[in-house]
């Protein structure tokens, strides 16, 4: 057999186990999308419990409603999916390292193996900064628009849709989990000789304008969850500069 059609034969079967992990993590998340529709009542109640706790604060007469015959359905479908993700993202990530693994040297794993393990904590943190603080605060400041009925003008009152709080919900968990991997990020690309400490320091005031941009897109267009998100990636980025110089050091040493 010539060298050609061996390289040829290693990469089928590279990427006969690549697929047969990526087959193994969908089976897993539909298993788990299955399980978690079965308690996707209680998920959604836990989703909600922000909005609930800051209704019940306030002493006020508040719902959630649905305009639409399918849309509590879908909601719970959503509820289940996002709920499901999250669960097997670890799956995904153990797959992908199982796959990359015997590739790599002993030096190499352990330099990439804290990177794996810091990736889900980071999300779950960014997670717990949106449910615990961002979420109550941005829901009081936009429960602060309502009014009452005088004799001059009609009430403003606040009927949220279900589809859209929990939307809103998902989409910030999402936004503050991938924007807590900027450490993970930026300590990756110091590894490959793509950015150093120096670097870094220099180019801070380009790095806070793109922090505050992105802290715009991602959120909804109120100052809570704009200046919550921003404020800890910028102690995130100050987090990655100190992360940087310490691997700069351990190369050097």
């Amino acid at each position: 057999m010539t060298n050609k059609q061996t390289s040829q034969n290693t990469f089928i079967s590279h990427l006969s186990e690549l697929r047969s992990r990526l087959v193994k993590s969908f089976v897993f998340l539909i298993i788990s999308f299955i399980i978690c529709y079965f308690f996707s009542e209680e998920i959604y109640r836990f989703l909600v419990k922000p909005y609930s706790d800051a209704v019940l604060e306030n002493n006020l007469d508040r719902r959630l409603i649905f305009t639409a015959l399918h849309e509590a359905f879908l909601t719970y479908l959503k509820v289940a999916f996002f709920a499901s993700l999250f669960i097997t993202s670890p799956i995904f990530l153990s797959q992908i390292w199982k796959f990359i693994a015997p590739g790599l040297y002993s030096n190499e794993k352990k330099a990439l193996l804290p990177y794996l393990i810091a990736t889900p904590i980071l999300f779950v943190f960014g997670g717990m900064l949106v449910y615990y603080l961002i979420m109550p605060l941005a829901i009081k400041f936009f429960l602060g628009f309502e009014s009452i009925q005088d004799s001059g003008s009609l009430a403003i009152q606040l009927e949220a849709k279900v589809n859209e709080y929990l939307s809103l919900v998902m989409r910030l968990i999402f936004a503050f989990g991938i924007s807590f991997q900027l450490p993970v990020v930026l300590s990756l690309l110091a590894r490959v000789g793509v950015v150093d400490s120096n670097y870094l320091k220099e180019r801070r005031k380009y790095f806070v304008v793109i922090i505050f941009a992105a802290a715009a897109i991602l959120t909804p267009p109120d100052p809570i969850t704009q200046i919550g998100l921003a404020l800890p990636l910028l102690l995130l980025y100050e987090l990655s500069i100190i992360t940087v110089k310490l691997i700069e050091k351990k190369d050097n040493a």
